[in-house]
């Protein structure tokens, strides 16, 4: 086979090499050359004109993966090339959304995304947030942010919250047209409580906690049910004024004593916090008398004229005890879809989670935005990318079923996205050791490409020193090993060394050659390097699960040139994005993001 080692690189191989495990995998084992060349083409066309010569490499490694077990071929696939997993059980989704429900003609959508400033929103939170976002787009709409602060003792809000929340939406590429506080319209919750009381659709319920919940179970009225609309108003006042203390009275809404769920019956619009040991961080403690989420939310979606709502379907009842409210004042419930819930594998998701590790255990943690959470500013530190989280959920879509993503669902997107524009460099990471490199031949530096596709990236140089002399290099030990083994090793880019071996301690090689069809020929393993002398160094930060591993070894040099926020794949390794650059301390330290 003769091979231009110009085009035929180890990308390109890997690249063959899924494609290959993929066709076996669909097809009981047993690859087919023609389907992998098609999807290299696909992908490459500029390599058309090396058809019949691209034909022979494509055929060498499906034969490779032919001589595979089944489980074999289904563990290489799921562990190296798990972003075309997706593909495997057939034809991708459509990610277009299906139209609104009883859409009326003439009709302004009107969505609204109102999170709880308690905390950072996840990615559970990113989904009702970019499907309100696309509708509102999709129908020349309107798009509603409204925060839900009206509980500052439970879910005291963070002062930070509002600002960070607004943050992670621009970034997610979501925008909206108008927004609220729901802590500044207090007055208006007032007004509308006063007006459910003179329709006689609520009361002001003076009984305890325990006491309420016997007759609510004997499906009972309270004794203050029957109160005139007088002493309810005279008395809500009183909660207003805080003539009452905390648990002292509520206020609760009128509803169907005989419902079978308790949870509805007279459920609770008003209640009293007492704000000055709850103070809260927008309004202190003006206020005493707080509406709960179902009055608050209820009465916004009206009088802000929503018209769809795209929540978890957790909130069914929520909507149940809501359309008491509506019924008194004749008003009409907004249409809602009702979203599964979305499951996250491999990153903590749940906000009271979050919140427990980084208050038991701070020292660990680096804030809401460590990497090993869900949140979206967890994610955007890891390096992902918005269009990543946004593809995501329009593929989940508007199920009501529940839904599963893992994380190599979202890198597998994420790399499909960064995969044309990230640099390449070599490093060697895990356990790096010296191998000393007898009788070189070859230029003293090295003009490699950026990238193997996409030649916009430019070319680097990599120093060796000289170009007739003895070099050393940096090679992780598990490929040494590997040389140990086979006689030899290819170091990638750069040339072909043989009789490796150990000799006073250290480990040594023989020059052989610069040409990789000969590496091929010999099965010797293509490996990444770094120079001994010049390269750089790097500690990157590997979350897995809860725990996080530091992984320090050497890049080329070339990594210096990257600023924080940049992403690089590491040959073999994986992508990695620069947290920081610790100049002081001679050191790159980046996050591991994914294969």
């Amino acid at each position: 086979m003769s091979l231009s080692e110009e085009w035929v690189n180890e990308e390109l191989i890997r690249e063959i090499r899924g494609y290959a495990l993929r066709n076996a995998y669909q097809h009981g084992g047993r690859a087919v050359h023609g389907p992998v060349l098609s999807k290299v083409l696909g992908r490459h066309p500029e390599l058309r004109r090396r058809a019949k010569e691209l034909v022979k490499v494509v055929q060498e490694v499906v034969k490779e993966v032919n001589e595979l077990s089944l489980e074999e071929q289904e563990r290489e696939l799921r562990e190296n090339y798990p972003e075309l997993i997706v593909e495997v059980g057939g034809k991708e989704e459509s990610k277009e959304l299906p139209p609104l429900p009883n859409l009326r003609e003439g009709e302004v959508v009107r969505t609204r995304f109102a999170p709880n400033p308690d905390f950072l929103i996840h990615l559970g939170n990113a989904r009702p947030a970019i499907l309100s976002h696309e509708y509102a787009r999709m129908y020349k709409g309107v798009m509603i942010l409204r925060f839900e602060d009206t509980d500052p003792k439970t879910k005291p809000p963070m002062p930070e919250a509002y600002r960070k929340i607004k943050e992670d939406l621009r970034w997610l590429g979501v925008s909206w047209d108008e927004e609220y506080i729901q802590s500044l319209r207090m007055q208006t919750y007032y007004r509308v409580a006063k007006e459910l009381i003179k329709a006689g659709g609520a009361y002001v319920d003076l009984c305890s906690q325990e006491e309420f919940r016997k007759l609510k179970l004997a499906h009972k009225p309270c004794p203050h049910r029957n109160q005139s609309v007088n002493e309810n108003l005279e008395l809500f006042d009183k909660m207003i004024e805080g003539y009452f203390g905390e648990g002292d009275a509520v206020l609760r809404v009128k509803t169907d004593l005989n419902h079978p769920d308790p949870s509805v019956i007279d459920w609770v619009a008003f209640r009293i916090i007492d704000t000055d040991k709850y103070p809260h961080p927008i309004v202190g403690s003006r206020y005493v008398a707080w509406p709960t989420y179902n009055f608050a939310a209820g009465t916004d979606d009206h009088l802000m004229k929503v018209t769809h709502i795209l929540r978890g379907k957790e909130h069914s009842i929520n909507t149940i005890k809501q359309k008491y409210l509506y019924s008194y004042f004749g008003w009409t419930y907004p249409e809602v879809i009702n979203l599964g819930r979305l499951h996250l594998e491999g990153l903590v998701l749940s906000k009271s989670v979050i919140k427990s590790l980084l208050k038991g255990r701070p020292e660990e943690f680096s804030g809401p935005d460590d990497v090993r959470f869900g949140t979206i500013a967890s994610l955007r530190r890891r390096g992902i990318e918005p269009e990543a989280i946004r593809d995501l959920m329009l593929e989940v879509g508007v199920k009501s079923t529940d839904a599963r993503v893992s994380w190599d669902n979202i890198a597998a997107t994420n790399r499909k996205l960064i995969d044309f524009r990230a640099v390449r460099l070599m490093a060697v990471i895990r356990k790096p050791v010296k191998l000393l490199v007898r009788g070189y031949s070859g230029p003293a530096k090295l003009r490699l490409p950026n990238h193997p596709d996409n030649k916009d990236l430019g070319f680097r140089e990599v120093d060796l020193g000289c170009s007739k002399c003895d070099i050393e290099v940096l090679v992780e030990e598990t490929d040494i090993n590997h040389g140990l083994r086979a006689g030899g090793l290819r170091l990638m880019e750069c040339c072909n060394i043989k009789e490796l071996r150990k000799a006073n301690g250290h480990y040594v090689a023989d020059f052989l050659s610069r040409n990789v069809e000969e590496a091929r020929k010999l099965g010797y393993r293509i490996v990444q390097w770094v120079p001994a002398k010049t390269n750089a160094r790097v500690k990157v930060l590997v979350p897995k699960g809860l725990e996080v591993v530091l992984e320090d070894g050497f890049a080329e040099s070339e990594l210096q040139k990257f600023r924080v926020g940049m992403k690089v794949q590491f040959v073999r390794y994986g992508f990695v994005k620069v947290d920081d650059v610790r100049k002081d301390e001679g050191y790159i330290k980046a996050v591991y993001m994914h294969k």
